[in-house]
């Protein structure tokens, strides 16, 4: 009998399961690798998706156009020998976002964990205190909430109204103030807890209650118990939502889109960056330019994520001894 080749073997054994995957691999392809490969190049370009005859190759022009601004430049001229103006707001993007996410996830994260602990407890009713709680997470992203969020706190608003039915006076337009246009948002990211207060309550469930009747009898109290028991032991499912929420902060879009009126708010108060990326890539149909900011949105989060990844040596725990 004539011996089957390598690739005669392949087949045979492996021909079934790439059948199968085919559909995935095929819109993993055509879905998300091209068009990847196709933004990196975009962003080495000046491409106007209204006049695709005229693309031209720039090189880093586009990166220039962001951070130029942090070398003191207003203009350049780009290889085309045509000169650009640098971004006068790419970094006023980037200071937004990068404040909601320093003040949003973290608050988000403790505010899912005291809910958590709060439905740990043998209470009557958890399980449909747990599902009202997990509504605003499916709801919240809608633009529908967005624009509720925008109603309720425009200065003839409910929130206002409510404050001045007990004496305040003289109360802001909350969403058109810049002091506290972007405060808002904060606050509606952190009513949407419900996907982390479920992800640690699966991880409280799996703390045996051994540990903390020891320490019970040890004399630790309820805090000690907390800091000592609680915490070291929910490090990884912290670790995780802290990164989940972290990068899902930083993708955030349509809140800051309807509730800022699409343009970045009252002096650019509520400008996230994808919100400004979108309104190069949209608006001013600078898809070169938008392609770029992409792929730098894409190395922040990537970094962060390593870094965090990386200091997780530090204060997460495995259980291992280590």
């Amino acid at each position: 009998m004539r011996k089957m080749s390598g690739i005669g073997k392949f087949l045979k054994y492996n021909a079934a399961a790439y059948l199968f995957l085919m559909p995935w691999l095929l819109g993993f392809l055509v879905l998300t690798l091209y068009p990847m490969v196709y933004s990196l190049w975009l962003g080495f370009t000046d491409y106007d998706f209204t006049k695709p005859d005229s693309t031209q190759w720039i090189g880093f022009g586009n990166y220039l156009k962001m951070f130029g601004s942090v070398f003191g430049l207003s203009e350049f001229a780009a290889s085309t020998d045509e000169v650009v103006r640098v971004d006068p707001y790419y970094i006023k993007s980037l200071s937004v976002t990068f404040t909601y996410v320093l003040v949003s996830v973290p608050l988000k994260l403790v505010f899912a964990l005291a809910v958590a602990m709060l439905m740990n407890q043998k209470l009557r009713g958890v399980p449909f205190y747990r599902a009202v709680y997990y509504i605003p997470t499916l709801l919240g992203g809608s633009v529908a909430i967005a624009v509720l969020w925008r109603k309720l706190f425009e200065k003839d608003g409910l929130v206002n109204g409510l404050l001045g039915a007990i004496g305040f006076t003289d109360l802001p337009g909350w969403i058109t103030n810049p002091k506290y246009a972007l405060w808002t948002l904060v606050l509606l990211t952190v009513w949407q807890f419900g996907s982390s207060m479920i992800i640690f309550l699966a991880g409280l469930k799996q703390i045996p209650q051994e540990y903390y009747e020891a320490a019970s009898v040890d004399g630790a109290n309820k805090v000690r118990q907390f800091f000592s028991i609680t915490v070291p032991l929910l490090s990884p499912v912290i670790l995780f939502n802290l990164i989940m929420q972290m990068i899902s902060a930083f993708q955030t879009f349509t809140q800051a889109y309807i509730i800022g009126g699409g343009r970045g708010g009252v002096l650019n108060s509520t400008l996230f960056y994808t919100l400004h990326l979108y309104i190069q890539g949209w608006t001013y149909h600078e898809m070169g330019y938008a392609s770029a900011m992409a792929w730098v949105l894409l190395l922040i989060i990537g970094l962060l994520t390593a870094l965090v990844f990386r200091s997780s040596d530090l204060w997460v725990s495995y259980g291992t001894g280590e």
